[in-house]
């Protein structure tokens, strides 16, 4: 039989390592889809992540199918390389066979097409499948063979070839996939995104209105007083109570108030009859919560108790929802009333700002497990009522109480370590 000649067989082993190339490449492509985005564009009809998707299903047949591909043109290819090697330098040559080869399939069938395909996977996957899943269904009987025979030894094992379930995500993962969206979601919409997320980590009573800054109406004032209040509200829903706000009996909505006023002035008993219901609530309910059961009952303001009935504030639904689109247009002057910066870095930050607000304005990491406001926070640290001003470093924050009165502080000057560090 005569020896085939040297071109046809550099051309065979040509052929054979862009072979071994194209399995390395869809070995890497195939691990590295995104397998949220491959359900994706599956839902969306395209046809290469359906494909791909439908190998996907058993890995593990998928990966025996290209390594047997891969192992066959790789063993191939060394035995044609040692007999050209052979021809052309004798014994000697199956040395130089061995390192020429390993060199050529390193470079040219391993390292380069599975970088190619770990930085464009898709680019790599979806063409590649067009030639796996025919490919799957003619060598399936030899794709079987070999996964039941691994199959086995894994079971021996004690590893459960069948037990990979379908990939979940936690809420700390989503969170960290929306941050790294990097241009495919606008940053405002990550930040909603994240806001939503933080809804099951935050309460009422972190967002609540405390019961000494709630506008309301007392029944036990003058009828010239609840006409004053009513004219100067400005909130849609006011609450009403008796002699102290702990006895809240309802809730009067503004656009009621003509059904309540006749030609004598004010009309108790029709403001007794327009009002709501109070809606009360526990201090602690998440805030994801609280959204559900404003939705479910119809209700935009719930009063917030502790848990011996104390009124400790009121929450409406129009604070929740700013924790997830920010701060409404009617209340962006609002959000500085609380804190002036000054020339030397630092803040002058009011006592009952609360520290959840700070720390969004001034991204900052203030301690808001305890106490809601700084004052609050303050004297907590300090374990007593200072007799005058006094500085305390909280969390690597340093404060210093600027005006005191009573038992609450009034005005704080804070600064961070890092504004210190600039200014030094």
């Amino acid at each position: 039989m005569n020896e085939a000649p040297l071109g046809l067989l550099y051309s065979v082993l040509v052929v054979l390592i862009l072979l071994s190339g194209f399995f390395s490449s869809s070995e890497t492509g195939m691990m590295s889809l995104n397998r949220y985005r491959l359900k994706h564009l599956r839902k969306q009809k395209h046809r290469g992540a359906r494909r791909a998707g439908k190998l996907l299903e058993r890995p593990d047949r998928l990966i025996g199918l290209i390594l047997i591909g891969n192992n066959l043109v790789n063993i191939l290819a060394s035995a044609i390389a040692t007999v050209v090697a052979i021809r052309l330098w004798g014994d000697a040559g199956i040395a130089i066979a061995t390192v020429g080869l390993t060199l050529v399939i390193l470079i040219f069938a391993e390292i380069t097409p599975k970088t190619i395909a770990a930085l464009h996977p898709e680019r790599v996957a979806f063409p590649a499948s067009l030639v796996l899943l025919p490919l799957m269904k003619l060598m399936y009987p030899v794709v079987w063979l070999v996964n039941f025979v691994t199959n086995g030894l894994l079971r021996l094992l004690g590893i459960d070839p069948a037990g990979a379930k379908d990939e979940h995500v936690s809420s700390d993962e989503l969170r960290t996939i929306v941050t790294d969206a990097g241009a495919l979601i606008p940053s405002r919409h990550r930040g909603m995104l994240l806001n939503i997320l933080d809804l099951e980590e935050v309460s009422v009573d972190d967002i609540m209105v405390p019961r000494n800054e709630v506008y309301g109406i007392d029944l036990d004032d003058s009828d010239a007083d609840l006409l004053r209040c009513i004219q100067a509200g400005s909130h849609t829903r006011l609450p009403v109570w008796r002699d102290d706000i702990n006895n809240i009996v309802g809730v009067l909505h503004m656009r009621n108030i003509s059904r309540i006023l006749d030609s004598q002035g004010l009309d108790r008993g029709a403001l007794e009859r327009e009002m709501d219901k109070p809606y009360f609530i526990p201090e602690n309910t998440p805030l994801h919560t609280q959204l559900l059961h404003f939705q479910k009952n119809k209700l935009r303001l719930a009063i917030v108790v502790d848990e011996y009935g104390e009124v400790m504030g009121i929450v409406t639904l129009e604070d929740i929802l700013e924790e997830i689109v920010g701060e409404f247009t009617s209340k962006l002057g609002d959000s500085n009333d609380s804190i002036f910066p000054q020339r030397d870095g630092s803040y002058i930050i009011a006592g009952n700002a609360n520290l959840r607000d700070v720390n969004k304005s001034l991204h900052w990491d203030l301690p808001t497990d305890g106490p809601k406001t700084l004052s609050g926070l303050i004297l907590e640290y300090l374990e007593s009522f200072p007799d005058g001003n006094a500085s305390l470093a909280i969390a690597g924050y340093r404060l210093e109480i600027l005006e005191l009165q009573g038992n609450v502080v009034q005005a704080v000057k804070a600064s961070s370590a890092a504004s210190r560090k600039a200014r030094q």
